[in-house]
C-alpha cells in the first residue's frame, strides 16, 4: 500500500507538471528529435509543435538541456536587470525636467521617486524572476517557456537600449516561436520613437519614416527565420503544427488556461465561432492600452505581457513569471493598489489547491473537472484583477501628478477620484 501510494503521489507530482507547463517540454521536443533523426517529419504526429528553430536548437544542445535552461533563466534576469536600470535611469532624468520646470504640482512632491528608493529596483526585479516559484517550476520541468521568456527579455533590454535592430530581431524572434508578442510591436515602436524625440504624429514625415523602417526590419527578420525554416525541412508543415495548433486549440488536455474546458463542452458548429472570439482578446486590447499609454510604453509591454500570460491559448506557468517579475519595479505604486492583499491570497490559495484537485479528479475520483476548472477559473480572474490594479493605480498616480495629490472641488470639499 505504501509503494501504491509513492507511486500515486509520483504520477500526480508528473502530470502537474504537465498541467501547470502543457506547452513545450522537453521530452516532447526529444521526441520530435527522434523523428527527424530517422529521416521522418517532426510533425507528421500529433505530439510535437514547437518551432523548427527549437529542434535543430536541441539539436547541438540535447545533452546539456538542463544548464540550457539554468543559462536561460540566468539571461532572463540579467536582461530584465538592465533593462529596468537604463529605464529607471530615464525616468529619473525626465522626473528632474519636470522638476525643474515646475510642472508638478507642490501637494504631489510626496509621489516623486528618489534615487534611494529607485537604487534597488533592477536587482528587486531579476530576484523576483529567479526566486519565483513558477519559473523554478518551468525551469525544473524543462520548459522551452524559460526560452522564450529570454528571447522576450533581450527584446525589452534591446528597446529601452534604443537598438532597433535588435529590438525587431528578438520581437520578431518571439513572434515566430508563439505568434502573440505581436502585441509588442506598438509598445516597441512608441518607446523607440519617444526616444528619438518623434511626435507620435499622423502628418510628420519623421513619424512614418520611423514606422516605416522599423516595420520593415521586423517582417523582413520573420521572414527569414520563416524562410531559414523550411529551407532546414524542404516542408511548410510546421506553419499548421505550430501556429495553427496555437490558434485552432485541437489540444483540449487540462492545463491552467481559459481554453480547453469550455472547449470541451463546446458544440462543434459553435467552435469556429468562439475559437475567434477567445483569441481575440490577446490582439484586442493592444489599440486601446497603446492610446491610453502612448506616453508610457514600458508600462504598456508590461500590460501586453500580462495580457499575453493570461488569454493566450495554451499558457504555462513561465508565463506569469515574466510579468510578475515586473511588479518590484512598479513599488512606488503600492499605495494606490486597491486588491492587493485579495488578489495576492487568492494567487497563493488557487496554487496550492492546483495539485490537490487534480489528484482528487483523476485518482481519488471525489471530484471532476468542474472543481479543477473552478480554481483554474479563479487563478485566472485573479491575474485580471492584479493587472488592472496596477493599470488603475498607474493612471491615478499620473492623474495626480497632474492635478495634485488632494483633490478640491469648486466649493473647497475634498473631491474623489473616479476613473472611467
Amino acid at each position: 500500500m505504501v509503494e501504491n501510494n509513492v507511486d500515486t503521489t509520483g504520477y500526480t507530482l508528473f502530470w502537474f507538471h504537465r498541467l501547470m507547463i502543457f506547452y513545450g517540454l522537453l521530452f516532447v521536443v526529444v521526441e520530435g528529435l527522434a523523428l527527424l533523426d530517422l529521416g521522418v517529419s517532426p510533425y507528421a504526429g500529433d505530439v510535437f509543435h514547437e518551432t523548427p528553430l527549437i529542434i535543430y536548437f536541441f539539436h547541438f544542445v540535447i545533452d546539456y538541456a538542463e544548464i540550457v535552461f539554468m543559462m536561460a533563466d540566468a539571461l532572463t534576469a540579467v536582461a530584465l536587470y538592465l533593462a529596468v536600470k537604463d529605464y529607471n535611469k530615464t525616468v529619473f532624468r525626465k522626473q528632474k525636467y519636470a522638476l525643474e520646470a515646475e510642472r508638478y504640482p507642490l501637494d504631489c512632491l510626496e509621489l516623486i521617486r528618489t534615487p534611494k528608493e529607485m537604487y534597488y529596483i533592477p536587482l528587486k526585479v531579476a530576484m523576483f524572476y529567479l526566486l519565483n516559484p513558477f519559473t523554478i517550476l518551468s525551469c525544473v520541468a524543462k520548459s522551452t517557456c524559460g526560452l522564450n521568456n529570454a528571447v522576450i527579455a533581450l527584446f525589452i533590454l534591446c528597446t529601452v537600449k534604443g537598438s532597433s535592430l535588435m529590438s525587431a530581431i528578438f520581437l520578431a524572434l518571439a513572434t515566430y516561436q508563439s505568434i502573440y508578442p505581436l502585441t509588442l510591436f506598438a509598445p516597441a515602436l512608441l518607446y523607440l520613437l519617444q526616444r528619438l524625440y518623434i511626435p507620435v504624429n499622423w502628418q510628420r514625415s519623421s513619424f512614418w519614416l520611423f514606422t516605416t523602417q522599423y516595420t520593415f526590419m521586423y517582417l523582413g527578420s520573420l521572414c527569414v527565420m520563416v524562410c531559414l525554416s523550411f529551407f532546414l525541412l524542404s516542408s511548410w508543415d510546421f506553419l499548421s503544427s505550430v501556429y495553427g495548433f496555437i490558434l485552432s486549440v485541437p489540444d483540449l488536455t487540462p492545463n491552467i488556461g481559459l481554453f480547453w474546458y469550455f472547449f470541451a463542452e463546446m458544440f462543434e458548429h459553435f467552435r469556429l465561432f468562439f475559437i475567434c472570439v477567445f483569441q481575440i482578446n490577446v490582439f484586442f486590447y493592444t489599440i486601446p492600452l497603446s492610446i491610453k499609454l502612448k506616453e508610457h510604453p514600458i508600462f504598456l509591454i508590461f500590460m501586453q505581457i500580462a495580457i499575453i500570460s493570461i488569454f493566450k491559448s495554451y499558457p504555462t506557468v513561465g508565463d506569469i513569471a515574466l510579468y510578475m517579475a515586473f511588479l518590484p519595479a512598479w513599488n512606488h505604486l503600492y499605495r494606490f493598489l486597491r486588491n492587493i492583499f485579495l488578489v495576492s491570497v487568492v494567487l497563493l490559495a488557487c496554487s496550492a489547491l492546483f495539485p490537490v484537485l487534480w489528484h482528487l479528479w483523476i485518482y481519488a475520483g471525489s471530484a471532476n473537472s468542474n472543481f479543477y476548472y473552478a480554481i483554474t477559473l479563479l487563478f485566472n480572474v485573479a491575474q485580471i484583477l492584479l493587472v488592472s490594479d496596477y493599470f488603475y493605480a498607474y493612471l491615478r498616480r499620473e492623474h495626480h501628478l497632474t492635478h495634485g495629490l488632494y483633490l478640491k472641488r469648486k466649493d473647497g470639499s475634498e473631491a474623489t477620484l473616479v476613473l472611467k
